[in-house]
Parts: structure tokens; sequence; C-alpha cells
């Protein structure tokens, strides 16, 4: 019987998530082979990995998933060197949080793919508008999430360290980026995930290449079951990294998970 905040074990935590992805599938096969959907709206499980296996072996398919990867790790990077010190010292000092959050609180709504023309225009339709796209889409976000939990760092611990004579550059390197690091890391996991929208919505107008490219070519020649490898595709590239993220961070920082 299920109680409110129980934890469950490792093994039922994985079989549980296991188990939806099965009744998921099911679902699928039963609506598409069933004959209950037309196969001109929505490919089979089958007819999607046959598609997929068509894309790989002839289409070098490989490739454009690799320049996607290129894309959000490159834009998701500049974003992450220019937001995490900014974000530091708007939660460190409030005369710099005061002078930027009304400008970064107001950019972070602005919906990335809106500045694609602009982008087209300023950079043109190579790697650099693509990257501006995830840049653009991450920066606030990043910014705004580390300043927050910068600025709500435990009082107690700051008048600690200027009481045995801390500098207020020791303040930072000492308490504050210390203090906030793991949480700092875990943004970094969680707006990650966001840079993958963001890129497939640079590739979606004006590119050559990449998953997104695949996706807008597939949709002219209705093939969904391609359109519907592709989304598969971004979503299990995006489960690993986060997979894998999650684990450099409680490798890096195991305290937290005392």
């Amino acid at each position: 019987m299920m109680r409110p905040l129980q934890p469950i074990s490792n093994t039922a935590r994985v079989l549980l998530g296991i188990s939806f992805f099965v009744l998921f599938v099911a679902g699928w096969a039963f609506a598409t082979l069933g004959g209950y959907v037309s196969p001109t709206f929505l490919a089979s499980p089958l007819t999607m990995v046959e598609d997929g296996w068509r894309l790989l072996t002839r289409y070098n398919f490989s490739f454009d998933i690799g320049i996607t990867i290129w894309r959000v790790v490159g834009g998701f990077i500049i974003a992450a060197l220019v937001a995490v010190p900014l974000g530091i010292l708007m939660g460190a000092y409030k005369p710099i949080e005061a002078f930027l959050e009304p400008f970064v609180s107001f950019a972070r709504y602005l919906p990335a793919s809106a500045f694609i023309p602009l982008l087209i225009l300023w950079a043109g339709i190579g790697e650099l508008q693509k990257l501006l796209v995830i840049f653009i889409g991450s920066v606030f976000q990043i910014i705004l999430m580390i300043a927050v939990h910068v600025g709500s760092t435990r009082r107690d611990l700051v008048e600690a360290a200027y009481t045995l004579g801390a500098s207020d550059s020791g303040i930072i390197r000492r308490v504050l980026l210390p203090s906030s690091a793991p949480e700092i890391a875990e943004i970094l996991r969680l707006v990650l995930g966001w840079a993958w929208t963001y890129v497939i919505v640079a590739e979606l107008i004006g590119s050559s290449s990449g998953i997104g490219h695949m996706i807008t070519d597939s949709q002219a020649l209705l093939n969904t079951g391609q359109i519907i490898f592709g989304i598969i595709v971004i979503g299990l590239i995006g489960l690993v990294s986060d997979f894998l993220f999650k684990a450099f961070n409680a490798w890096l920082f195991p305290w937290r998970l005392a």
C-alpha cells in the first residue's frame, strides 16, 4: 500500500519505471496495429523501428545525431560560462542583484524560438545561429536560479566566517561557493534538459543537418515513423546525459547525499 512520502527500494523504482514504458508501447501498438489509428497519422512501433534502422544504415543519421549533440553541448557550455559567474555575483552582492535582476527576470520569459528570425539575419544559418538559440534559452534561467540559491546561503555561516577574519572575497571562495556548488551543479543538469528543446527548434528552420532537420524532411514526406524515431532518439540521449550528469554530481559532491 502506498503512503505519502514513503520511500521505495531501487529495484521497485526501476521496475515501476520500466512498466510505464511497457504499457505505453503496448497501448501504442494496440492503437496502430489494431487499425484504430491511420498509419498516415501515427506509425506503429514496428514501422518506427524499421524506419529508424533505415535512417541509421542508409542515410547516415548518426552524423545528424552527432551534430545535434555538438550544438547542445557547445551552446550550453557557453551559457554556463557566462551565467555561473553572473549568478554567483548577483547572489553575493545585492547592488549587482538590484542592477541585473529586472532585466534577467524579463529576458527569461522571452521564448528563444522568437529570436530565430533575428539571429538568422544577424548570424546567418550556420552553426553560430544554433548556438545562440541555445545560449539565449539557457543563460537567463541559469543566472536567476543560481542567484536565488547563492543568495539564500545560511547567514550564520557568513557571520561565522567574518568572525574568523575572512575577507569579502574569502566569503565567496570559502563559504558561498562550497555551500552552493552542489545546487549549482544540479541547476546545470536541469537546464541542460531544456537546451535539448531549444536545439530542435533551431534546427527546424534554416538547417541542413541535425535531428530537427531530419524531422522537417520527414514531415514533408508524411513519414511519421521517422519523426517518432527522431523524437525517441532525442529523449534517449537526454535521459542518458541526465543520468551521467547526476552520477557525476553525486561523485563530485558526495556529502550532498549524506
